[in-house]
């Protein structure tokens, strides 16, 4: 791979396949890494807590509702779960290069004393926001007599 040349970078004319080596050469290049990245592959996340509630907000532009599934277990754990594909479809089009995109992101959270009813979610704006009711959990402490 080190005798690939990008050069897109220094400006030279191709004659009309400009735009296929370049995507050669960002392909190839060394900024491309194959590890996943939590800036990159994942949504933002805010999570705040009070005596009665966690308030969970995530950051979702552009994403709709029925693309974001919504799930909190028995054992407390919030899972967010976005999948999108963009896939338009335009007749009469001469395209020479199309790309379709897929994306799916989850992000998984554990709430300890999490109670399963009475969770509320709305998105607004590219604003998801969960508010998940707590529940008291009785502590099993017990003293213990050093004799």
């Amino acid at each position: 791979m080190s005798g690939l040349i990008p050069f897109n970078r220094w400006g030279l004319s191709r004659s009309g396949f400009e735009d296929f080596y370049n995507m050669l050469d960002d392909f190839f290049s060394n900024t491309w890494v194959p590890m996943r990245s939590m800036v990159r592959d994942t949504f933002k996340l805010d999570i705040q807590e009070t005596e009665r509630e966690y308030c969970i907000e995530a950051e979702l532009p552009g994403v709709k509702k029925e693309e974001i599934n919504l799930e909190l277990k028995d054992d407390g754990r919030l899972t967010i779960a976005v999948e999108r594909e963009e896939n338009l479809q335009e007749e009469n089009k001469n395209y020479v290069h199309r790309e379709r995109r897929y994306s799916s992101m989850q992000r998984s959270i554990y709430l300890r004393d999490a109670k399963t009813e009475g969770v509320k979610a709305q998105l607004n704006d590219g604003i998801l926001r969960i508010i998940v009711p707590k529940q008291e959990i009785q502590g099993n402490s017990r003293r213990i007599e050093i004799s």
